[in-house]
């Protein structure tokens, strides 16, 4: 079946598990992996086979993009300490852990190969981890840290992933080479994601076309990891940094039309790469085990466990001993809830999930490594327990901390909300003299923004389940009305009375309407 047979095949399937996984409510990453390990040993399905260089090239630029423009870097800046030891300390600490005991386990790897076995499972994926949070709810501090540690832990793996195999096929390492090596390419990925994020800023501010400046975001992160990638330095920092650069001015550079637009297609960009990846993790399953056929099932079963136990090991001891620090998040959750703070330290160390970097790593080893086979089914079992094994769980321990719900988000939002209206109404009240003929226009804006403002949360919960209750009674009365304007003009379009177009305008209208109801 030629490529693009199997690419509508797999979207059709990525379809289809979403939606199961939305149903019985599982992380979706979770089950495409499932899915696409059964499809794997079916015979005859369409089985995509991408470069290993490629995997890294089309997933991990784009992925990087979407996390950073949206990450908050308030947060980020708030918890710099805990989300640089686990996106530095932890994956070396991991390294570490894997590469010696991989090395005990199989001496004919040699040092070099086990710790670049222990880089390439080091770095986690988000993405399961975090869609449980939101749908289930956890604390902003946890997933601020979550999300913040994936988004750093690929450029540190891979930089100690590169160092390794360079540690192999060379024959010498000497660390004070390496730890200069790793401080040069992060530096160098940090000014390039600089410059190529300013000169996109330049460039975005310039455009005033929504479809031309969607193009414009999807050629930018391969833009920053391209060049950056080429002269040696982390193209993962490169593409982080612009990003940040990005995200950091989205509020002025874009229209309300383009920003809409770019929000809506980085959304669809994500969930297909995301699908694809997952579901590939899956299918490459059976190439594996061929790989690996003149070793008996009981010793690799044997290593596959303890691998996969001292990767997780590891991340509950590191997160534990941090947790003692001073000033650390375990420690500020304590001073409202000492026995919550603990649980989130188990939710946080039960949140490491592996993904498709990891195994894209270890595809694009050379041929002639020692023990690849080896190395990739390792890789694979690590991928496998991690995202569906501790994936699947993750929600039944996201309920077992028993969160109630408190957060400083949400009460930000209102304050957020509770300014902007009263900005509003002071702008109103300035206006008025200036536009006499217009006061009924300015009595039914004060009337909306005073019945918002009036309907946002308070601190008093019965007050706010009175108000949400209100609220919710407005948007169903709302949304008649709304669906009635909607199936009247499809009845004129049905009559001939109205052509489509016309049609096209007025529901982009009460799409519109809808949606900032919803709001």
């Amino acid at each position: 079946m030629d490529l693009l047979s199997a690419l509508l095949f797999e979207l059709v399937v990525i379809a289809i598990l979403f939606e199961v996984a939305r149903r019985i409510g599982v992380p979706y990453p979770s089950l495409f992996v499932l899915g696409g390990l059964a499809l794997g040993f079916v015979p005859g399905v369409p089985h995509i086979t991408l470069n290993p260089d490629l995997v890294l090239l089309v997933f991990l630029p784009p992925l990087l993009f979407a996390a950073a423009f949206e990450t908050p870097l308030r947060d980020l800046r708030q918890n710099l300490a805990p989300v640089a030891r686990l996106s530095i300390g932890l994956v070396v600490f991991t390294t570490l852990a894997v590469g010696a005991v991989a090395q005990v386990l199989v001496p004919t790897l040699g040092w070099p190969a086990a710790l670049t076995l222990g880089a390439i499972v080091a770095p986690t994926d988000a993405l399961a981890a975090t869609s449980v949070f939101r749908r289930l709810g956890v604390p902003r501090l946890i997933l601020s840290i979550i999300e913040g540690e994936a988004l750093f832990n690929d450029a540190t793996a891979l930089i100690a992933y590169r160092t390794a195999v360079l540690a192999v096929v060379s024959g010498t390492f000497v660390l004070g080479m390496a730890l200069f090596g790793f401080a040069i390419t992060a530096i160098g990925g940090v000014a390039i994601g600089y410059l190529v994020g300013r000169a996109s800023v330049e460039i975005l501010r310039r455009v005033d076309d929504p479809p031309v400046e969607v193009v414009i975001s999807l050629l930018i992160p391969f833009a920053a990891y391209l060049p950056a990638d080429r002269a040696g330095v982390s193209g993962v920092l490169a593409v982080v940094t612009a990003g940040f650069v990005i995200g950091r001015r989205l509020g002025t550079i874009l229209s309300p039309g383009s920003r809409t637009m770019w929000f809506v297609t980085w959304k669809m960009v994500g969930f297909v790469l995301n699908g694809f990846a997952f579901i590939l993790i899956g299918l490459e399953l059976p190439d594996v085990l061929r790989g690996v056929a003149n070793r008996s099932p009981l010793e690799l079963v044997g290593l596959a466990a303890l691998v996969c136990a001292v990767a997780i090991a590891a991340r509950f001891v590191w997160i534990y001993l941090s947790s003692l620090l001073p000033g650390s998040p375990r420690r500020i959750v304590a001073r409202r809830d000492p026995r919550m703070a603990w649980r989130l330290v188990f939710l946080a160390s039960w949140s490491g999930l592996r993904g498709a970097v990891s195994l894209a790593a270890a595809l694009a080893l050379p041929r002639t490594f020692p023990e690849r086979d080896l190395i990739l089914l390792l890789t694979f079992a690590v991928i496998l327990v991690t995202l569906v094994g501790q994936g699947l769980t993750l929600p039944i321990v996201v309920r077992w901390t028993r969160w109630d719900g408190a957060d400083a988000e949400t009460e930000e939002a209102e304050f957020a909300r509770a300014t902007m209206y009263q900005v509003a109404l002071d702008a109103l009240e300035v206006g008025r003299p200036s536009w006499p003929g217009h006061q009924p226009l300015f009595d039914r804006l004060e009337s909306s923004l005073r019945d918002r403002s009036e309907h946002l949360a308070t601190e008093d919960p019965a007050e706010t389940a009175e108000r949400r209750q209100e609220r919710m009674e407005h948007e169903e009365i709302q949304l008649a009305v709304i669906n009635a304007q909607r199936g009247a003009i499809i009845e004129l379009r049905d009559s001939g009375e109205i052509n489509d177009a016309t049609l096209r305008t007025i529901e982009r209208e009460l799409d519109l309407e809808e949606l900032r109801m919803e709001a």
